[in-house]
């Protein structure tokens, strides 16, 4: 995964500019069709039950893992094929904080449930 534009900033202002950083309380992911980029240019999932879902992570070495199974929404219509996820402050709208590309797509008919395993979306830094 990256780190958008957004927290790149965040980051060094907190640790070069001497301004402070408050990481959100409550972190969730999101769903795209296309590579949001750093940017969050990319096409987030839209309608058929869609919602962003809360996410937590835990920290070991150079690795955050998410600490439980994350289940989206059944969807109620076709979401498309989801090649995406990325990390936001927010249920709507917000800041994307970081983003990658999915190991395998998956696409979404109406009926279907997508499902994030704990311990399957990890960020690393090198």
């Amino acid at each position: 995964m990256s780190f958008s534009n957004y927290l790149e900033n965040k980051v060094l202002l907190h640790v070069f500019g001497a301004t402070a950083y408050t990481a959100p309380a409550t972190l969730y992911v999101g769903l795209y069709t296309s590579d949001p980029g750093e940017g969050n240019t990319g096409t987030e999932v839209s309608g058929g039950s869609y919602a962003r879902q809360t996410i937590a992570f835990t920290v070991t070495a150079n690795q955050a893992s998410n600490t439980a199974a994350v289940e989206f929404p059944t969807a109620s219509a076709s979401w498309g094929t989801v090649t995406y996820a990325a990390i936001f402050d927010a249920s709507t709208s917000g800041n994307m904080l970081a983003y990658g590309a999915l190991t395998t797509s998956k696409t979404i008919a109406s009926g279907d449930v997508l499902r994030i395993p704990a311990g399957d979306f990890d960020i690393n830094l090198d």
